[in-house]
Protein backbone atom coordinates (compact mmCIF):
# COMPACT_ATOMS: atom_id res chain seq x y z
CA UNK A 1 0.00 0.00 0.00
CA UNK A 2 1.66 3.26 -0.94
CA UNK A 3 0.65 6.59 0.58
CA UNK A 4 2.06 9.66 -1.14
CA UNK A 5 2.89 13.17 0.51
CA UNK A 6 4.31 16.04 -0.28
CA UNK A 7 6.27 17.65 2.68
CA UNK A 8 9.27 20.29 2.84
CA UNK A 9 12.25 19.25 4.39
CA UNK A 10 14.65 22.14 5.88
CA UNK A 11 18.07 20.53 5.98
CA UNK A 12 20.79 21.95 8.81
CA UNK A 13 21.81 24.78 6.59
CA UNK A 14 18.77 25.94 5.95
CA UNK A 15 17.86 25.02 2.45
CA UNK A 16 14.57 23.43 2.02
CA UNK A 17 13.23 21.29 -0.61
CA UNK A 18 9.95 19.15 -2.25
CA UNK A 19 10.43 15.47 -1.34
CA UNK A 20 7.16 13.03 -1.91
CA UNK A 21 7.59 10.37 0.93
CA UNK A 22 5.86 7.59 0.83
CA UNK A 23 3.95 6.88 4.61
CA UNK A 24 3.73 3.73 4.58
CA UNK A 25 7.54 3.17 4.36
CA UNK A 26 8.46 5.45 8.11
CA UNK A 27 7.78 3.89 10.88
CA UNK A 28 7.85 7.44 12.18
CA UNK A 29 5.64 8.73 9.56
CA UNK A 30 2.99 5.70 10.37
CA UNK A 31 3.07 6.72 13.92
CA UNK A 32 2.33 10.60 13.05
CA UNK A 33 -1.00 9.56 10.62
CA UNK A 34 -2.30 8.22 13.27
CA UNK A 35 -1.51 10.53 16.13
CA UNK A 36 0.75 8.69 18.34
CA UNK A 37 3.46 11.67 17.64
CA UNK A 38 3.03 15.22 17.24
CA UNK A 39 3.82 17.24 13.85
CA UNK A 40 7.23 18.95 16.50
CA UNK A 41 8.21 15.10 17.15
CA UNK A 42 7.91 13.98 12.96
CA UNK A 43 9.62 17.17 11.96
CA UNK A 44 13.14 16.34 14.61
CA UNK A 45 12.53 12.49 13.51
CA UNK A 46 12.88 13.49 9.74
CA UNK A 47 15.48 16.54 10.57
CA UNK A 48 17.79 13.54 12.14
CA UNK A 49 16.85 10.95 9.37
CA UNK A 50 18.17 13.63 7.14
CA UNK A 51 21.17 14.14 8.75
CA UNK A 52 21.29 10.00 8.89
CA UNK A 53 21.43 9.94 5.62
CA UNK A 54 23.70 12.94 4.51
CA UNK A 55 26.48 11.95 6.80
CA UNK A 56 26.13 8.16 5.15
CA UNK A 57 26.30 6.59 8.56
CA UNK A 58 24.28 3.62 6.75
CA UNK A 59 25.81 0.39 5.84
CA UNK A 60 27.30 0.53 2.34
CA UNK A 61 26.57 -2.37 -0.50
CA UNK A 62 29.13 -0.85 -2.78
CA UNK A 63 31.55 1.44 -3.50
CA UNK A 64 31.01 4.77 -4.07
CA UNK A 65 31.92 6.10 -7.42
CA UNK A 66 31.11 10.15 -7.25
CA UNK A 67 33.56 12.52 -7.73
CA UNK A 68 34.91 15.17 -5.24
CA UNK A 69 33.75 18.66 -6.37
CA UNK A 70 36.49 21.29 -7.45
CA UNK A 71 34.14 24.15 -8.25
CA UNK A 72 35.55 27.18 -6.56
CA UNK A 73 34.95 30.81 -6.00
CA UNK A 74 37.91 33.46 -6.81
CA UNK A 75 39.43 33.16 -3.51
CA UNK A 76 39.59 30.16 -2.95
CA UNK A 77 36.24 29.76 -1.14
CA UNK A 78 33.96 27.26 -2.25
CA UNK A 79 31.09 27.67 -4.80
CA UNK A 80 28.88 25.35 -2.35
CA UNK A 81 29.16 23.65 0.32
CA UNK A 82 31.45 20.77 -0.49
CA UNK A 83 29.81 17.29 -0.33
CA UNK A 84 32.36 16.10 2.40
CA UNK A 85 32.31 18.89 4.59
CA UNK A 86 27.97 18.98 4.65
CA UNK A 87 28.35 15.20 5.35
CA UNK A 88 30.73 16.24 8.20
CA UNK A 89 28.39 18.89 9.54
CA UNK A 90 25.75 16.48 9.19
CA UNK A 91 27.29 13.62 11.28
CA UNK A 92 27.65 16.80 13.93
CA UNK A 93 24.38 17.25 13.70
CA UNK A 94 23.03 13.76 14.26
CA UNK A 95 25.87 13.43 17.06
CA UNK A 96 24.90 16.36 18.67
CA UNK A 97 20.92 14.85 18.31
CA UNK A 98 21.61 11.79 19.48
CA UNK A 99 23.45 12.69 22.72
CA UNK A 100 21.04 15.32 23.31
CA UNK A 101 18.45 12.66 23.41
CA UNK A 102 20.53 10.71 26.03
CA UNK A 103 21.97 7.53 26.13
CA UNK A 104 18.92 5.21 26.81
CA UNK A 105 16.97 6.92 24.33
CA UNK A 106 19.81 6.78 21.17
CA UNK A 107 18.81 3.56 20.75
CA UNK A 108 15.08 3.41 20.06
CA UNK A 109 15.32 6.57 18.11
CA UNK A 110 17.93 4.58 15.88
CA UNK A 111 16.03 1.49 15.30
CA UNK A 112 12.65 3.84 14.70
CA UNK A 113 13.94 6.75 12.98
CA UNK A 114 17.23 5.72 11.62
CA UNK A 115 17.04 2.23 10.30
CA UNK A 116 12.87 1.99 9.58
CA UNK A 117 12.57 -0.90 12.22
CA UNK A 118 9.27 -1.17 13.83
CA UNK A 119 8.01 -0.45 17.35
CA UNK A 120 7.51 -3.98 18.46
CA UNK A 121 10.62 -5.19 16.96
CA UNK A 122 12.14 -2.50 18.50
CA UNK A 123 11.14 -3.08 21.45
CA UNK A 124 11.69 -6.65 21.36
CA UNK A 125 15.19 -5.91 20.30
CA UNK A 126 16.03 -3.79 23.42
CA UNK A 127 14.44 -6.14 25.85
CA UNK A 128 11.59 -3.86 26.67
CA UNK A 129 7.79 -4.66 27.66
CA UNK A 130 5.16 -3.81 24.61
CA UNK A 131 3.98 -0.43 24.54
CA UNK A 132 7.21 0.72 26.01
CA UNK A 133 9.11 2.17 22.72
CA UNK A 134 6.52 4.81 21.80
CA UNK A 135 6.72 6.83 25.42
CA UNK A 136 9.95 6.54 25.07
CA UNK A 137 10.43 7.19 21.46
CA UNK A 138 8.27 10.55 21.97
CA UNK A 139 10.67 11.43 24.87
CA UNK A 140 13.25 11.17 22.49
CA UNK A 141 12.14 13.00 19.88
CA UNK A 142 11.10 16.13 22.30
CA UNK A 143 14.59 16.19 23.32
CA UNK A 144 15.53 15.67 19.32
CA UNK A 145 13.65 18.89 18.97
CA UNK A 146 14.70 21.00 21.23
CA UNK A 147 18.16 20.20 19.95
CA UNK A 148 17.21 21.11 16.89
CA UNK A 149 15.40 24.31 18.18
CA UNK A 150 11.62 23.13 16.70
CA UNK A 151 8.44 24.73 18.03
Amino acid sequence: MRELVERTIEDGAGLRRRVTVNQAESPLAWLAARGHVCARQLEAGERLRADYEMAALGPRVTMRWDAASAARLPGGMPERLDPSLAQIAARRRFDGATTAAGAGLADILWRVVCAGEGLGPAEKALGWPSRAGKLVLCFALDRVADFYGIR
